[in-house]
C-alpha cells in the first residue's frame, strides 16, 4: 500500500493515492479517515508529508478536519454550474438525469411596502407575493426558496400546479423574459431555520444565494433568497483578465 516513488513531491502523490481511494470507494463520503498515525504508516510517509496533503485536500474541498473528531470525506456535489449562467434550479437538477420537485411552504400576499414599491416600480395596490418553497431531487430537498415578485406576474394556478418552475412561470405570459441576475454569494454554516428543512446536520454548511432577476428593460421581476445544501451544489465562475 506504500507510495511508490517517482519525480514528484511525495506529499503530490500522496494527493493522487488519497483521491484514488476516495473515487474508488476505499474511502466513501462522509466516512472518518484513518488517523494520521495509520494513514502514514500505510503510505509509507512521514507524517509531516501527510499534513501538507490533508492541507491542500482540505482547500479543495475534498475532506473535511474536524478538530477533535477526525478527518471526514466530504460528499461530491451533484449538481455544478458557473455563476455566470442563469439558470433555473429545475433544469440544473435536470442536468444531471435527476427528477426535481417542489413542496410548497408558504404563499401569502401582501401590501408592498415602501422600499418595494419603490424597487419593482409598483403601485400601493399591487398584491405582493411571498413565497417559501423547498426544491427536492429524486425526493430528496436540497434548496430552500424564498422568492417576492409581484403576484400578478405568475399566473393564478402558478402556486398549485406545482410542477412548474418559477422562471418558466414568469414568462408563461410572454410579457417577462428574465434576463440577467445580480447574485450575492454567503457561506453560513448551521442555519437553525433552513437547515432542518434541508435535514441538515451541523456539519452541512449552506451557501446562500440573494438574488435580484431583472428582465430585459432592466427592471425588477424577482426578489431571491435561496439556501443551497453546499454538499449537494458548487458553483464555480470564470474569471478574465483585464
Amino acid at each position: 500500500m506504500t507510495i511508490r516513488t517517482d519525480h514528484r513531491h511525495l506529499y503530490l502523490q500522496v494527493i493522487d493515492r488519497l483521491k484514488t481511494d476516495i473515487d474508488t470507494g476505499v474511502f466513501k463520503e462522509n466516512e472518518k479517515l484513518p488517523s494520521e498515525f495509520e494513514l502514514s504508516k500505510s503510505l509509507g510517509v512521514s507524517r509531516a508529508t501527510l499534513r501538507e496533503a490533508l492541507r491542500l485536500l482540505e482547500e479543495d474541498n475534498v475532506i473535511v478536519r474536524r478538530h477533535g473528531v477526525g478527518t471526514f470525506v466530504n460528499p461530491k456535489p451533484l449538481f455544478t454550474s458557473g455563476i455566470e449562467q442563469l439558470s433555473s434550479i429545475s433544469s440544473m437538477i435536470e442536468a444531471v438525469n435527476m427528477s426535481p420537485g417542489t413542496l410548497l411552504l408558504r404563499a401569502d400576499e401582501s401590501t408592498p411596502s415602501e422600499k418595494e414599491i419603490e424597487s419593482f416600480g409598483c403601485t400601493e395596490e399591487t398584491k405582493m407575493l411571498t413565497l417559501e418553497r423547498v426544491r427536492t431531487a429524486d425526493g430528496n430537498p436540497v434548496v430552500y426558496c424564498i422568492d417576492k415578485l409581484p403576484a400578478h406576474y405568475v399566473p393564478k394556478d402558478f402556486v398549485e400546479n406545482k410542477e412548474t418552475s418559477l422562471f418558466s412561470a414568469l414568462e408563461q405570459s410572454g410579457a417577462i423574459r428574465v434576463a440577467y441576475a445580480v447574485t450575492y454569494i454567503d457561506p453560513v454554516g448551521y442555519h437553525e431555520e433552513a437547515s432542518p428543512i434541508l435535514r441538515c446536520g451541523s456539519e452541512t454548511a449552506l451557501l446562500v444565494l440573494k438574488q435580484h432577476h431583472y428582465d430585459e428593460n432592466d427592471r425588477l421581476v424577482l426578489l431571491s433568497k435561496n439556501y443551497f445544501r453546499a454538499d449537494k451544489f458548487s458553483f464555480h465562475v470564470v474569471r478574465k483578465r483585464v
